[in-house]
């Protein structure tokens, strides 16, 4: 896990000129065509380029990460000697991303044989090689290794190396196309391994599902896709311990697996669980009481499973799994899988059409992203969900109340300018409503856009804007105006407060 290749390279201008031509690895072009961050916010350093516009960067465990320029990009090494190795072993490299060990050694060999006969006819391969290895004390490998190192380097890119077009938010396409473990797999690995204690009956596992409910909703989890006759009493455990977690997708799964069984001694148990508070209640309103029969009992379990739950985890909503992942702290792996999700949608907003209305979309989907980001507390790719959901409403209210969310994520990335055209925008909508903000003035609506405009306001004043800082108090004053009963009682300490710190001294004289 070094550089030391690359610190040879800095120092020796001859080897870097070999390194340039011909195995294409140009330490005077690293700048790539475009601005590049990490989806992670790690640190990518640019070293080098090559004559099709690509681009190497290391990061911050010494991984180098290639970057073409038609919007792919992939780890190709876990260093820089790495990534030099394969280089300058495979100088073909690009045309093997679909080659991977399985593919065998005669297959390898002859894909790698056939492309290097190619680039001896132009480029001195074979005098040059062994000279820059021996210079860069780089070990000698067979392309079958090479090619083995290239493809696990490349399945490590998702999802701590994630690259992102820096303007406009969305990733990159992977280098290779090679398939990868789908998201439900590392995300449910945790609760399929205590699903296993659980029934081996190691009491520490079965004690840790009364205090952790994160390792309670994984095994739950499991359970719902490996299911046993044998796992009554650990699902009533886990039924009586969610309960505690109130009214969750979890407990209605528990529920009904226990109901499944069709076992009436069930009943009180699940009665008292059902019990618990109002939300449960609610939740599980249509279950069986003490009395009813297996029979009943089961088809309730029955028909909840059909609707919500079912044995394949592929038919799961992606949220199931990005929620689980986040709540285990798998931060990248829920980030990475929500930017695909993104990107999708907008590349093509087909995607949302409602299946009972094809002319119309469900917007849905952007807002939980943009709720999903900034759990995550990553706000630019909030904010991009956010604007696209907003640009996307039909009926006035929607539209105020989405520019009301822009507008504050917008300040919380410290776009103080466009939160104040968005505001603008939001008050166009309010000077030309439509049926929908009849009553805006009187409901937390009018409160929390009040508020909003407050909060630019100071954020305004705050960052020695002055002017605009007073534009934008006038504009939360007259909204405030309008405002009736609780909405402008709500709102009038803030205004208190923020006009006090916007005030302009000379009004002090």
């Amino acid at each position: 896990m070094t550089d030391h290749a690359l610190r040879l390279l800095q120092q020796h201008p001859r080897l870097a000129e070999l390194a340039a031509f011909p195995f294409d690895f140009d330490l005077d072009r690293a700048e790539h065509v475009e601005p590049v961050r990490l989806a992670s916010g790690g640190p990518l350093r640019p070293v080098a380029g090559d004559g099709a516009g690509g681009t190497y960067f290391v990061c911050a465990d010494g991984s180098v990460l290639y970057a073409d320029s038609e919007g792919s990009a992939g780890i190709i090494g876990s260093s820089v000697d790495e990534a030099l190795e394969i280089v300058i072993g495979l100088p073909g490299w690009r045309d093997h991303l679909d080659l991977s060990p399985a593919d065998g050694p005669e297959k390898i060999l002859a894909r790698v044989a056939e492309t290097e006969e190619e680039f001896r006819e132009d480029y001195g391969i074979d005098e040059a090689r062994p000279q820059l290895r021996a210079a860069l004390g780089l070990s000698e490998r067979s392309p079958v290794e090479l090619i083995g190192m290239l493809h696990t380097a490349l399945l490590r890119t998702e999802p701590d190396f994630l690259l992102l077009n820096a303007e406009e938010g969305c990733a990159y396409d992977l280098l290779d196309r090679h398939p990868r473990p789908p998201l439900w797999e590392p995300v449910l690995a945790q609760g399929r391994a205590d699903l296993t204690a659980l029934r081996a009956g190691d009491r520490t596992v079965w004690d840790a599902m009364t205090q952790d409910p994160v390792r309670r909703r994984l095994a739950l989890r499991a359970v719902q896709f490996d299911r046993a006759d044998s796992d009554l009493e650990l699902l009533r455990y886990l039924l009586r311990h969610e309960a505690g977690s109130s009214m969750t997708d979890e407990l209605r799964l528990a529920a009904v697996l226990v109901g499944l069984r069709g076992d009436t001694e069930d009943l009180p148990l699940l009665d008292e669980v059902r019990k618990t508070d109002f939300d449960t209640a609610c939740g599980l309103s249509e279950m069986p009481r003490p009395g009813a029969d297996g029979a009943a009992l089961r088809e309730w379990a029955l028909g909840l499973d059909e609707v919500f739950f079912g044995t394949d985890p592929s038919d799961e909503p992606s949220d199931t799994w990005t929620d689980l992942a986040a709540d285990q702290g798998l931060t990248e792996l829920a980030r990475a899988a929500l930017i695909r999700m993104l990107d999708g949608i907008e590349l093509d907003q087909g995607t949302l059409r409602r299946p009972d209305a094809p002319k119309a979309l469900d917007t849905s989907p952007l807002s939980s992203l943009a709720h999903d980001f900034e759990q995550l507390g990553d706000l630019p790719q909030a904010l991009r969900a956010q604007r696209l959901y907003a640009a996307l409403q039909d009926t006035a209210w929607d539209r105020v109340s989405a520019r009301q969310t822009q507008a504050r994520l917008e300040r919380g990335t410290a776009q103080l300018a466009q939160a104040g055209r968005t505001l603008a925008a939001l008050r166009e909508t309010l000077a030309a409503p439509d049926d929908s903000l009849r009553h805006w003035q009187g409901v937390n609506l009018g409160r929390f856009i009040a508020e909003e405009h407050y909060a630019l306001a100071r954020d305004l004043a705050d960052a020695d804007l002055p002017e605009e800082a007073r534009a934008a108090l006038a504009a939360a004053e007259e909204i405030r105006g309008e405002l009736s009963g609780a909405a402008a009682t709500a709102v009038r300490e803030l205004a208190e407060d923020v006009a006090e710190r916007v005030r302009d001294p000379r009004d002090l004289r």
